[in-house]
């Protein structure tokens, strides 16, 4: 057997069960080719047929729905989820083929203010070939939250998938045949080397993932003078004000804190409670967490899967031990548990938490939940922001207006009042990440296409040339 080939474990086993052969070198090299071939036809079309393809793609993986979820499913070691992905990718295609004439309007002359001989007109030119390369936490819908508008832009795309994770491309490759798009969309799969020999082939690249990984993208973009739109890590803050209606934030927190086992860049990974509410809030959410269930032995059954990746449970677990060593609390959870071969982590509530430990200080990707009170609203920003991240942050209080009261004063791209982790959920609103947490346009609302486009100027003179004596020393 090749020695090239990339084993893939099993996240509900534990067991290789998969192989691949990484694209890297002279594979990359006429993927590129082709690829740039495929755009300028692609470019040239009307934005109207470019979303009529994308309709059709939406139907094909419809198509093979089950087929793609029963890959993603094997991937990520979740049922629901793995459907929930395809479900979603499919209305986004539909939703942005809707969104993409309005967000692309025909150009007309201008006039210029001072001299209205000199007309103007903009030409939205795409990137030829954008490059995604995107994580193992939502594999489906990471590859894809960018691809789809670069296309719809006019631009061809090559995505670099997680090696973790690469089991869907197969079936999603078949939907893409099915739809016309192979000359103008590939997968790329491989490891790290795959992505950073891809980076010198793209004109523009979109990197979902960790922070360091994220800095590595940016310093070879660099290095090209290419662009970098980079969604990195985490370390979102809840907080919850005396106002607070305690059912709403127990059950925004848990969700927030777990789903997904806690596996997204966006999950709640803080918890600060006014003082007043914090005792009744904690034991209410302890309740909660020792009620979630893992979907083991039956994946049809409980709220949670096991961890994707084996080396994030064992950051978790170094995480949770720096912790207790400094003085937290475990009151549920705590325990990276080994069932069939899997790793799994119970939701885990910590008390007597401080900023000195890596669990609060350090991006954790799992279900930790660690709670500290906070006596004034100026100690609970303060705590919120005190962190080099700033995805996103919630706040729950007893009115919209007290929330976003508090919300203006914290240090993240977005935030969501009485609730948590709403941009999970919902992709419409324009954002952008602060700090560490990111770099670029929005890969939300309408940025998220139009940053694929730059614009050209097309400056006409529909009156006489300025003569170069116009402009003599002597008048």
């Amino acid at each position: 057997m090749s020695a090239t080939l990339i084993d893939v474990a099993n996240p509900r086993t534990g067991q290789v069960d998969y192989r691949f052969e990484p694209v890297s070198g002279a594979g990359l090299d006429a993927m590129a080719a082709r690829l740039r071939a495929g755009q300028r036809g692609w470019a040239a079309r009307p934005v109207e047929e470019r979303c009529q393809a994308l309709t059709g793609w939406a139907a094909a993986i419809e198509r093979h729905k089950d087929a793609i979820a029963a890959a993603l499913e094997a991937d990520t070691g979740r049922r629901r989820i793995a459907a929930l992905e395809v479900d979603g990718v499919i209305a986004s295609l539909r939703g942005w083929a809707a969104a993409a004439p309005g967000l692309l309007p025909a150009p007309r002359w201008v006039e210029g203010r001072s001299n209205p001989a000199i007309r103007h007109i903009a030409q939205d030119v795409p990137y030829a070939l954008a490059g995604v390369i995107s994580p193992w936490n939502f594999p489906l819908t990471l590859s894809l939250i960018d691809t789809i508008p670069a296309l719809l832009a006019g631009c061809a795309v090559v995505v670099k998938p997680s090696e973790v994770t690469p089991r869907f491309v197969e079936p999603l490759n078949v939907a893409v045949a099915e739809a016309g798009l192979a000359d103008v969309l590939a997968f790329a799969p491989g490891a790290g080397e795959t992505g950073a020999q891809m980076i010198d082939r793209v004109d523009v690249v979109c990197f979902t993932g960790s922070v360091p990984t994220g800095k590595k993208v940016a310093v070879r973009a660099a290095g090209r003078l290419i662009p970098a739109f980079l969604e990195l890590g985490g370390k979102d803050p809840l907080v919850i004000l005396e106002s607070a209606d305690l059912d709403r934030a127990v059950t925004a927190a848990l969700r927030g804190s777990v789903l997904s086992t806690g596996q997204a860049c966006q999950s709640i990974e803080r918890i600060y409670v006014a003082r007043p509410l914090h005792d009744r809030f904690l034991a209410r959410l302890v309740e909660a967490a020792r009620a979630v269930r893992f979907n083991w032995p039956d994946i049809n059954a409980g709220e949670i899967g096991p961890m994707i990746f084996a080396r994030q449970a064992q950051i978790i677990a170094s995480q949770l031990e720096d912790a207790v060593s400094k003085g937290a609390t475990v009151l549920t959870g705590g325990v990276v548990e080994r069932h069939d071969g899997g790793y799994w982590i119970a939701p885990t509530v910590l008390g007597n938490v401080t900023h000195d430990m890596s669990v609060i200080t350090d991006e954790t990707f799992g279900p930790v939940l660690p709670v500290m009170a906070f006596d004034t609203v100026e100690e609970a920003v303060r705590l919120a922001n005190d962190t080099v991240y700033g995805l996103s942050a919630a706040v729950i209080a007893g009115t919209l207006e007290e929330a976003e009261a508090v919300a203006r004063q914290l240090d993240a791209g977005a935030v969501t009042l009485n609730d948590a982790a709403l941009t999970a959920l919902f992709h419409e609103a324009e954002k952008q990440s602060f700090r560490h947490s990111g770099l670029g346009p929005s890969r939300m609302g309408a940025a998220g296409l139009l940053r694929f486009l730059r614009r050209k100027a097309l400056i006409a003179q529909t009156g006489a040339p300025a003569p170069l004596a116009a402009f003599s020393e002597g008048g």
